[in-house]
């Protein structure tokens, strides 16, 4: 079984915050339901959903991914960039020490889950607003432990790392280019988005499963040729807060 960790749509999700966007209003209701197809979406693609304590008081509450990475060996607990995130690890490390020993990045150090990009036991860190040098070094010092290499990525145009890349395979990469620099990843295939797409890169991948907004259908077209099962869901009401498909989930796999 695998799990994973969701938590529910906060009604002040209008109050995010925000990097690279404009705030526009938000229907948080229609993003209650979208979230709802989303849960559905990974319960398709052979996962179990477990739903955190809601924090109706936390408006980016739902981005669950930025409080934590989960390894098979352990899991970090995350000290997120706005510190009007902060309120939100406390709730994910008291489920997530069930299933995995916790370390944490402390202050100084900030660092974002989105800014973390897993390939085998090499991992990838975005150089954003939202994770510093302090974050990746203690970062560095927990994951070399147990044999992992850490290599951080300056990120341009984008929050996180992940906003403009995904694993789709273990060596074969789908990225925007033009935030996020090739040259890092000579040793992968790579698939680009089309230019139309720019937030298109950001997908789930499991087994034979990839779930993509119904926004990018170039997107999907692509996943398609490469024969995965295309799961395609609305998310536009969470991508007014910035959002992309891998920020509302935390996958603790066996």
């Amino acid at each position: 079984m695998t799990v994973v960790l969701t938590r529910e749509v906060s009604p002040l999700l209008e109050k995010c915050e925000l990097t690279h966007q404009s705030r526009v209003p938000i229907d948080i209701q229609r993003a209650k339901k979208q979230h709802m197809k989303y849960e559905e979406a990974l319960e398709q693609m052979g996962f179990t959903i477990r739903r955190l304590t809601a924090t109706p008081h936390l408006p980016d509450g739902v981005f669950v991914e930025d409080t934590a990475v989960v390894f098979p060996e352990f899991a970090i607990i995350t000290r997120p960039g706005a510190e009007s995130r902060r309120g939100e690890t406390e709730s994910m490390a008291d489920v997530l020490k069930e299933y995995r020993e916790l370390y944490y990045i402390r202050e100084p150090g900030i660092l974002d889950g989105g800014d973390v990009l897993k390939a085998g036991k090499t991992v990838y860190i975005g150089i954003t607003s939202r994770t510093n040098e302090s974050g990746i070094q203690q970062f560095k010092e927990i994951v070399t432990m147990f044999g992992y290499k850490v290599i951080p990525i300056p990120v341009t145009g984008c929050l996180h790392l992940k906003s403009g890349i995904t694993v789709l395979e273990p060596h074969r990469l789908l990225i925007n280019p033009d935030w996020i620099h090739p040259g890092y990843f000579a040793d992968y295939s790579l698939e680009y988005v089309h230019h139309h797409e720019p937030y298109g890169a950001n997908v789930i991948r499991y087994q034979n499963f990839a779930i993509c907004s119904d926004a990018y259908p170039e997107t999907q077209k692509l996943l398609k040729k490469s024969g995965y099962d295309v799961i395609s869901i609305d998310q536009s009401e969470l991508e007014k807060a910035e959002a992309g498909l891998t920020c509302c989930s935390v996958i603790i796999e066996d």
